[in-house]
């Protein structure tokens, strides 16, 4: 019987959740963590990155770029995959 309440109970509060955000989104609200790197930022770490030495090799590595930027490696590396989608 608490297993049933309790399911019911659940059900209730993912629904009033969901019409939550659905009523946040109608007023043009949207949810989650700002992006790290706006376009500007994004253009400048790509345009850092093929930046050739004259030795021919990168002249700024990965990490040098994202120490400049003020954000991880990681999100030099989810910026500079041209496969993935950025919604920067």
């Amino acid at each position: 019987m608490f297993g049933a309440f309790d399911e019911f109970l659940r059900e209730l509060i993912v629904e009033g959740t969901l019409e939550g955000l659905a009523s946040a989104r109608a007023r043009g609200r949207v949810g989650g963590r700002p992006p790290a790197l706006d376009e500007h930022g994004v253009e400048m770490a790509r345009a850092l990155y093929e930046v050739k030495g004259e030795d021919g090799k990168r002249r700024y590595t990965v990490q040098q770029i994202a120490d400049r930027l003020g954000v991880s490696r990681a999100t030099i590396y989810r910026h500079l995959d041209p496969d993935k989608p950025v919604s920067a």
